[in-house]
């Protein structure tokens, strides 16, 4: 930003802006104009000045400005919907006749219990007298059957994960009221079916973050991916490096950082070990793997800042952010880059038990590291000419750190890039910018997940209304954007593409409780396009989005 009327810009750091004023008079009012600058336009309310406060020379000022959130969309009256009242749909529904009234079923078995579990937090029971006969049989992971008779209901299912699937559908059958009767089969399209919570731009509560799998579990996906480090905090209280998370888990007036994405004059928070074990264990109740993401080489303000021998004293490179951040990448030629990203990627890999470490690898700015002589001379000795080459190099030594500590890395779209191949190591790829990158990278051999910007990034405005709340830059995604597209455009690679996966970045969350608005209803599309093999017209999903909004409110999670 920089101001155009009542003030002059003096500096300023990503979101943050300083802008001096002339001296105020009591009583009476000053207007000053703040634009966007570089062809960024302030699209709807969001884009705001969030979280403005005045410095004087004794004291600090909150001004009296509450950005309000995401307004929920309104959704239209459609009427009911011709099948069951279940988002995802189950592949196979054959009604025998009549229906039966359950208020609560029997749960002695621990994936039903902890569908008992959920219930309860939500408000509801689903423990009851009514009989549940469960038997197991060779079926595909997460499968069920699931048969409700006038006088009991039957589970056949392989897995926990089966069980559990089941549960939820009995379960979110019962708040609509009275059970049919009939034989419901099904089993989901892939085994990736993710959600991404960005928890680095903004600190969500624990609590906030076990409701948010408390609704990825009703919808049946099984993938937390969980965003704490980026340029803005380092949010997990690592033992390694605890500077790190010190210095940058509170931003704003005094702190190392400014107020980044911040609706206050301070801001932020961090995770305990002791606290991510507790969301872990609540996401395996619920059949969710968590898998962490540590940032590297790009967005590593936090790194560069707190351990400044991770770049290179004479690096005079102009490299710039897309988010306006100079200096946010490591230098792979500094002995201190690989000191700390070791540290990190051993102890954090080794906290989560799902095997798996999201490295990062996106959005690194224009010419990183071409300006560094000790880059230069790096590329030189491994015989690379690029960023990109560079690039590729550095986070394929990184992901072979996390191999031999035996976790499987995974990263975005860009670590596919560079003469040698890119990261290597049997990662998974997050496709992002859209389908094409994933789509090259399957054809090169890598494991990809769908998350194109365009139709899955709920942090997008809903619509172009500038009385509306997000981003937009990938788009402007509606319900129905969620779903019209194909997570396999080349049946071709169909065994290469093993998932879908939503995301949600934090820029413009200042508070916990403007989530619910932009996740509900988008995040049904996430969870239709995880799961279903056959799709769902628009319309039936936003007949069934009016019932989801009876279940999970978005005014209030809980």
């Amino acid at each position: 930003m920089t101001a155009t009327e009542g003030g002059e810009r003096l500096r300023g750091k990503g979101s943050f802006t300083e802008v001096a004023l002339p001296d105020l008079k009591a009583g009476q009012p000053h207007d000053v104009v703040v634009e966007y600058t570089h062809g960024h336009r302030a699209t709807n309310r969001a884009w705001l000045p969030l979280g403005p406060y005045l410095r004087t020379r004794d004291e600090v000022i909150d001004l009296p400005y509450q950005p309000l959130g995401c307004v929920p969309p309104a959704l239209p009256d459609l009427g009911p919907f011709d099948g069951l009242p279940l988002v995802p749909q189950p592949q196979n529904w054959v009604p025998s006749g009549g229906t039966v009234v359950v208020t609560g079923v029997q749960c002695a078995d621990k994936a039903l219990n902890a569908v008992a579990d959920l219930a309860t937090r939500r408000g509801w029971r689903f423990d009851g007298r009514f009989p549940v006969k469960i038997a197991t049989a060779d079926m595909d992971l997460d499968a069920y059957q699931l048969e409700i008779t006038p006088n009991s209901i039957h589970i056949t299912a392989g897995s926990y994960g089966g069980r559990f699937y089941a549960g939820i559908t009995l379960l979110t059958l019962m708040q609509a009221g009275r059970l049919p009767c009939g034989v419901i089969t099904d089993a989901p399209r892939f085994g990736w079916r993710g959600q991404h919570l960005d928890t680095a731009r903004h600190y969500y509560q624990p609590r906030t973050i076990l409701d948010f799998l408390d609704l990825m579990a009703l919808l049946k996906l099984n993938r937390f991916h969980w965003h704490f480090a980026d340029d803005e905090a380092f949010r997990l209280q690592i033992d390694s490096y605890p500077e790190l998370w010190r210095k940058t888990e509170i931003c704003g007036e005094g702190h190392l950082l400014p107020a980044l994405f911040a609706g206050a004059i301070e801001a932020g928070g961090s995770y305990s070990k002791d606290t991510a074990r507790a969301i872990i264990a609540h996401a395996a109740a619920l059949n969710i793997e968590v898998m962490p993401e540590i940032e590297a080489p790009a967005h590593a303000i936090t790194i560069t800042q707190v351990f400044p021998d991770t770049r290179d004293p004479g690096d005079n490179g102009p490299e710039t952010s897309v988010q306006g951040y100079q200096g946010n990448c490591v230098n792979p030629a500094m002995p201190k880059t690989w000191e700390v990203l070791k540290a990190i990627a051993k102890e954090v890999g080794a906290l989560f038990p799902f095997g798996h470490l999201h490295l990062g690898c996106d959005e690194l700015p224009k010419d990183t590291w071409m300006g560094s002589p000790k880059a230069r001379a790096l590329m030189a000795e491994e015989g690379l000419e690029t960023t990109q080459d560079l690039q590729g190099w550095t986070i394929a030594k990184l992901a072979g750190i996390v191999a031999r500590n035996g976790q499987r890395p995974a990263a975005w779209e860009e670590a596919a890039q560079g003469s040698n191949g890119g990261i290597g190591h049997g990662a998974i790829l997050f496709s992002w910018t859209g389908q094409g990158p994933g789509l090259e990278a399957a054809r090169a051999g890598y494991d990809v997940v769908m998350t194109p910007a365009q139709h899955v990034y709920l942090d997008m405005a809903h619509s172009a209304d500038p009385d509306d709340w997000g981003a937009s830059w990938a788009a402007f995604i509606s319900l129905a954007d969620t779903i019209d597209w194909d997570p396999v455009p080349d049946p071709a690679l169909a065994d290469k593409i093993i998932g879908v996966q939503g995301t949600f970045w934090s820029e413009f969350t200042t508070e916990d409780n403007q989530i619910w608005p932009m996740l509900m209803p988008r995040i049904l599309g996430v969870a239709v396009k995880a799961w279903q093999i056959n799709d769902i017209h628009a319309d039936d999903l936003a007949r069934l989005a009016v019932s989801y909004r009876a279940i999970w409110p978005v005014e209030t999670p809980l």
